[in-house]
């Protein structure tokens, strides 16, 4: 299934006396989740935060500094693809995007276990790629890269800023449990919120009866039930879509956020869409300064978002919104720097190692040798708003990069271990 957004793009170099001419057009391939569970939460308002900025690039209305029409004075079409399938499907796409449709461009994924899969083969071929939102460390833990990149912070980030803000919210906390889903996401962000509680919580105790699901498992009761049995204060989860709503539902429903903390590090994406029935007193977080956590930051670029968004969607954006609107305008950087005819290699060097303003945040591209965004990281706790008939956030606080992330070429897991050492809160 795809969609093009404005002209149809040029996809070979155009070449007068041997010398390149700027291209009028480039085609951006942009993958998220458009079926599934995880589409109405997540994919959908991803897909429509890339679509509006490109929007906006093309026609020239960004605010500025970002005001001049285009990718590199190119215009964009972008190809929206369906993530959903399992990894092994997404990298026959991902070559077929590269060898036979011959884009420009790839930005977006959401899923950890793809963008895992598509980090290799992306060297493999060589093709410039933003990753929007997956957040696994190990992409560029396990491995140098050099066309990929990631314009949002990762999974680290999320579970020691968590950690953080739980010991100055409920520093009389005991124990604590978590559920997530059984892969690379949720595996690495439980054990980064348990390795840091360790550190900076050494009294607290984490329960034997963690538990992990199947990914998009949907029903929840026999994990709730062990989890309102157990003695912990605290549950943590990473899950996310529509895992993440239906926890939610059948917890709430059972009285389990009554009972226990909820600490929820992707929380954000069902503060609007959920309303009343997106219990009071969580502790939400949007992977970074996204959605509900920035809604009224007053920059002129977040306030534009905010209400372009809004005007167009008849919602709030929530997190994948922001982070595929700025993976987008990561490209029209890039672009800009480099030119609309740059090759894979001259967009890479045009990205990597930058500090750019986001539209709601400052990126620092200093991470995984200059390919792996730094952002500051959030968490607030969930009200309900009776007066605005909407959910709000209260006792927000940021940590800066600094504090939640660790400094390049040190692995995340031996940077908790080892007490956060350089950490600057």
């Amino acid at each position: 299934m795809t969609h093009a957004l404005g002209m149809v793009a040029a996809s070979a170099l155009v070449f007068t006396g041997g010398i390149a001419q700027a291209k009028d057009s480039i085609t951006i391939a942009v993958p998220s989740f458009l079926t599934g569970g995880a589409a109405g939460p997540f994919g959908i308002p991803a897909m429509n935060g890339a679509k509006m900025v490109a929007d906006a690039i093309n026609k020239g209305t960004l605010p500025a500094p970002y005001n001049t029409k285009g990718f590199g004075g190119a215009s964009a079409t972008l190809i929206e693809l369906d993530e959903g399938g399992g990894a092994t499907k997404q990298v026959a796409e991902y070559r077929n995007l590269v060898e036979k449709r011959n884009v420009d461009a790839i930005v977006g994924y959401i899923s950890s276990g793809n963008c895992q899969a598509l980090a290799p083969i992306a060297e493999e071929l060589k093709q410039f790629t933003i990753f929007a939102t997956c957040g696994t460390p190990r992409i560029f833990e396990e491995a140098p890269r050099k066309y990929v990149f990631r314009t949002m912070g990762h999974a680290t980030s999320d579970n020691v800023a968590a950690a953080m803000y739980v010991k100055e919210k409920f520093p009389d906390m005991k124990g604590y449990t978590g559920i997530n889903q059984n892969y690379a996401w949720g595996q690495d962000s439980w054990r980064d919120f348990d390795l840091t509680l360790k550190q900076i919580m050494p009294n607290s105790k984490a329960s034997e009866k963690t538990q992990f699901p199947k990914i998009f498992a949907g029903q929840y009761g026999s994990e709730i039930s062990a989890m309102s049995l157990d003695k912990a204060d605290l549950i943590h989860t990473s899950f996310w879509g529509g895992d993440l709503e239906a926890f939610i539902f059948q917890g709430a429903a059972r009285g389990l956020f009554k009972k226990k903390i909820g600490v929820m590090t992707v929380g954000g994406t069902a503060a609007y869409r959920l309303g009343k029935k997106l219990p009071d007193g969580l502790v939400l977080g949007a992977r970074g300064p996204y959605g509900i956590l920035v809604k009224d930051r007053k920059s002129v670029l977040n306030q534009w978002f905010v209400n372009t968004y809004k005007n167009i969607y008849g919602i709030y954006p929530s997190g994948p919104a922001y982070q595929y609107g700025q993976a987008i305008l990561a490209a029209k950087i890039a672009y800009d720097k480099a030119g609309s005819d740059a090759s894979n290699e001259q967009l890479a060097d045009a990205l990597r190692g930058i500090t750019f303003e986001s539209f709601s945040t400052t990126i620092e591209m200093k991470l995984g040798g200059g390919h792996q965004a730094a952002t500051e990281n959030g968490y607030g706790i969930t009200k309900y708003d009776s007066d605005e008939g909407e959910n709000v956030v209260t006792d927000v606080k940021f940590y800066p990069a600094s504090c939640v992330l660790p400094p390049d070429g040190i692995d995340s897991v031996d940077w908790i271990n080892g007490g956060m050492k350089g950490a600057k809160c």
